[in-house]
């Protein structure tokens, strides 16, 4: 960021003029484009690698090509559609990280609610009240650069150490529905999202009652509803394909209906 931040002067004749790059250019400068898309470029290349090793183990097992083809297409299918959600989140945080941090950090191991709400949290512990352009500075960006990497590590940290034993435990779904109880892990994750829905709107319903406003809690409603209908139309058998869009719709809507009352 020092690199980024500095000031280049150009000389004209005996004068000399003073270029100061606003944050939002020194975000999305080529220079963090370059790295940004350089590890990109890295993650991407090692997919490739290993759907051509996928590929060729399908084939010396005995797979047919055309059921190694029809597997490719639904997984593209399946990764593609659902990624609009993400595609929402780089353009939510781009407008206050800048493009290529948000493009980095939702494009390799990060995850449209940990990001948002880390930066959030990030944001306003460094001073600026909130993930706004106006408000943004080198140090809180790296500040907030920071705890976004640094606190998501960890899970790809403990997996190399202790996964083998954790998914020895779980059990897999064919044997949890056997014995007719649940897995561990859907639980675990149950429990995560209750708990973490809960801290959200009890935030909306403090700002509410002291009278900051109701937008949040009216767009977290309307969010909700929108989730719910796509939830309940996916079921039909000819509109299952509405759960791959059910994030990303949700999402709109609640954008829709923030500008709406906002």
């Amino acid at each position: 960021m020092t690199a980024l931040c500095a000031k280049f002067y150009h000389k004209k004749g005996r004068m000399y003029i003073k270029e100061e790059f606003s944050m939002q250019e020194q975000l999305n400068s080529p220079v963090l484009y370059l790295i940004c898309g350089a590890i990109i470029l890295f993650v991407a290349a090692i997919c490739v690698i290993f759907l051509f090793r996928a590929w060729r183990a399908g084939l010396a097992i005995g797979m047919e090509p055309g059921r190694l083809r029809r597997a490719v297409t639904s997984s593209a299918a399946f990764t593609v559609l659902p990624s609009v959600g993400i595609l929402l989140g780089v353009i939510a945080l781009s407008g206050s990280l800048g493009t290529p941090w948000p493009w980095l950090r939702l494009s390799v191991i990060g995850a449209l609610h940990y990001e948002t709400q880390v930066a959030q949290a990030a944001a306003e512990q460094v001073g600026i009240g909130g993930l706004s352009a106006q408000g943004m500075t080198p140090r809180a960006f790296a500040t907030i650069a920071l705890l976004m990497s640094g606190c998501i590590m960890w899970g790809m940290v403990l997996s190399l150490f202790f996964n083998r034993r954790y998914t020895e435990k779980l059990g897999t779904k064919e044997e949890n529905a056997k014995k007719g109880k649940k897995g561990f892990a859907d639980t675990a994750m149950t429990a995560m999202f209750i708990g973490l829905i809960s801290c959200y709107l009890g935030s909306y319903i403090g700002g509410a009652a002291t009278g900051s406003g109701i937008v949040p809690l009216a767009v977290c409603a309307a969010s909700a509803a929108a989730m719910a209908l796509f939830t309940a139309l996916s079921k039909h058998r000819r509109l299952s394909w509405l759960e791959s869009f059910s994030v990303a719709g949700s999402m709109l809507i609640g954008m829709l209906a923030a500008v709406v009352l906002a």
